[in-house]
Formats: structure tokens, C-alpha cells, sequence
């Protein structure tokens, strides 16, 4: 997503709550629901495949190590207190 490129992804586990509606949920253990996930993509318009990985890299910013080493960080300063 970061990349700016559509994702296609496990709708099982946490992956579809990374992804939120910036992505294409597929059953991991479903053929055809990734091949559809994978068509899905390459038959989009292109102002469909541009509002998709515009969602992509908007949500992408919501997770970073910068992001994650600080919130972990204040928990800790919080947890020694």
C-alpha cells in the first residue's frame, strides 16, 4: 500500500484490519476467491484503481516503526511509574 500499489490480501487474522477498505479481502484458502480478489484488480477503472491506492497509501501512514517505537515507548514510561 505504502507503495502505491493495490493489495490484495488474507481476509483472515489481522490483515484485513491493516488494510481496511484499502484493499482487496480474499480467502486465503480459496482459489477463487483470489483469483476474483486478483481480477477484481486488473478490471478497474482507472479511477477506481487510483481511489484504491490513494486508500492505500492514506491508511499505509497509519502504521510506521517511528509510530510504533513511540507508542511502545509510552507504554513503558507508563508501566514504570
Amino acid at each position: 500500500m505504502a507503495s502505491g500499489v493495490p493489495v490484495v490480501v488474507s481476509n483472515v487474522a489481522s490483515l484485513s484490519e491493516v488494510v481496511g477498505k484499502a484493499g482487496i479481502l480474499v480467502d486465503p484458502y480459496n482459489t477463487n476467491s483470489i483469483e476474483g480478489g486478483i481480477r477484481k484488480v486488473l478490471s478497474m477503472t482507472q479511477a477506481q484503481y487510483n481511489t484504491l491506492v490513494e486508500a492505500g497509501i492514506k491508511q499505509a501512514r497509519k502504521f510506521s516503526w517511528e509510530k510504533t517505537a513511540r507508542e511502545t515507548l509510552q507504554i513503558l514510561e507508563k508501566a514504570a511509574k
